[in-house]
């Protein structure tokens, strides 16, 4: 079975490095062009006009040599990669006699390939690291962690696992100055834009979705998406469970320093019973849950959320406009009992890393009760300690998910446009606890990523 799997990732590997050569064989000719075509216009050689002509003939020309020494149909407009590669310390601690204080060291890599095609169609996929959910590989468990990417330097430097982390294809027939829409089928980016309370950063949810937008002048714009995913294949029920949901926003920009995001939404999960521990192994827990690992309650909730942004002309130490951001985020879910079915959010964040010389700093304290939402979703990252497994399954030690409480304090510093620094470390304690008295246990997490 091991070796079987192996097999298919190496496959896998083959498969990517291919589409990846012909992908840097567009580029690498895109941006020679480009850069020899700006230095005649530079020069006063070529007009602006002349030059845009010239890079339609190059364009075109390019596209048909590299057609026929492909084979790539004719209908494929472009190709383009992208990825990341991550080195992680970790470290856990709490002051429960109970814990253990643990550190390990990390890796994660995600590369993958889009494809743009005539016909407003758009093909991609991606494939990421990542250790299986049980934790170490074996023959009996290769499943991969759905809320986690990355694989953990141990067992005597063995092979580590390829997952398909998106696969998916999207077609956009509308796409004008005011009006966007489009549909995108498989396993995708996460296409809500909700905090890590909501959905896990690595999460790429698997089903088909619906997005659209109305720019309403040069101010304001609304976008709507929704999307039906499916949670898990019962091979002995035809009700499986899935998720459903939407998002609305109202994007505004006030004046050119201020601007602000409203929205509201809200999700359900059909078939919820199926979702027991006997059926899935368990990333995260918290949720309420029978002593036979089933769900208690239904869990669809409704959340809002609000940002403000207000953007200084400079500030000290940072290159460009320096934006101010303010956030909360509110749940609430009436499929369960009023004293744990509530959630809220708030956060501050200076700054915006991503480019040279750019950096951000953020504080945010989140309250998530038991059973505000499906504990599946939720950030894996944001872990407190469990002195005793809760009831219906789950497990000790350190675990994310729901009953969850506390301060997440988060820095970022980008060396170049592709080698950013991360550090964030995490204070929380459970909301009901189990055990002992418990609080501040500590996640602390320190990342070198070079982007590409």
């Amino acid at each position: 079975m091991k070796n079987n799997y192996l097999g298919k990732t190496s496959s896998k590997a083959v498969l990517f490095a291919s589409a990846a050569s012909l992908a840097l064989a567009a580029t690498s000719h895109a941006q020679s062009s480009d850069a020899l075509i700006d230095k005649l216009v530079d020069k006063g050689i070529l007009s602006t006009k002349e030059a845009q002509d010239l890079r339609t003939d190059s364009d075109n020309d390019f596209k048909t040599a590299f057609q026929a020494k492909t084979g790539m149909p004719d209908w494929v407009n472009s190709y383009s990669i992208n990825g990341s590669v991550r080195g992680r310390f970790e470290q856990f601690s709490s002051p429960n006699s109970a814990a253990v204080d643990r550190t390990r060291l990390r890796y994660r890599l995600l590369a993958g390939l889009k494809v743009n095609m005539l016909d407003d169609l758009e093909a991609g996929f991606r494939l990421g690291s990542g250790d299986a959910k049980g934790g170490s590989l074996t023959s009996e468990n290769i499943v991969g962690n759905p809320l986690s990417r990355n694989s953990t330097m141990q067992d005597d430097f063995s092979e580590k696992g390829v997952y398909i982390d998106q696969a998916y294809g999207k077609w956009s027939p509308i796409h004008d100055a005011n009006w966007q829409f489009s549909t995108t089928v498989g396993k995708m980016e996460n296409p809500y834009q909700y905090t890590p309370m909501v959905f896990d950063p690595d999460l790429t949810p698997e089903g088909a979705v619906i997005q659209g937008g109305y720019t309403i002048n040069d101010k304001h714009a609304i976008t709507f998406t929704t999307g039906a995913f499916v949670l898990d294949e019962e091979s002995g029920s035809t009700h499986d469970p899935y998720m459903y949901g939407g998002q609305v926003l109202w994007n505004a920009k006030w004046t050119p320093k201020w601007s602000s995001v409203l929205g509201i939404g809200g999700f359900g999960i059909g078939s919820p019973k199926q979702l027991s521990t006997a059926n899935l192994t368990e990333i995260n827990q918290g949720n309420s849950r029978s002593a036979g690992g089933v769900l208690l309650y239904d869990y669809n909730p409704i959340i809002a959320d609000a940002s403000v942004t207000y953007s200084l002309a400079s500030f000290p130490l940072y290159t460009g406009a320096f934006p101010i951001k303010l956030q909360v985020e509110g749940i609430n879910n009436p499929g369960a009992p009023s004293d744990a079915n509530s959630a809220y959010w708030v956060g501050v964040q200076f700054g915006k890393s991503g480019t040279k010389g750019t950096w951000d700093i953020a504080y945010r304290y989140e309250y998530l009760e038991a059973n505000a939402w499906y504990d599946q979703m939720a950030d894996d990252d944001n872990v407190a300690y469990y002195k005793a497994a809760p009831t219906g399954g789950g497990g000790t030690g350190y675990v994310g998910g729901t009953n969850i409480k506390g301060h997440l304090i988060k820095l970022n510093y980008s060396f170049t446009d592709s080698l950013t620094f991360t550090a964030t470390c995490f204070l929380n304690e459970l909301i009901n606890k189990t055990g002992e008295p418990q609080s501040s246990d500590l996640h602390f997490m320190a990342d070198v990523m070079w982007k590409f």
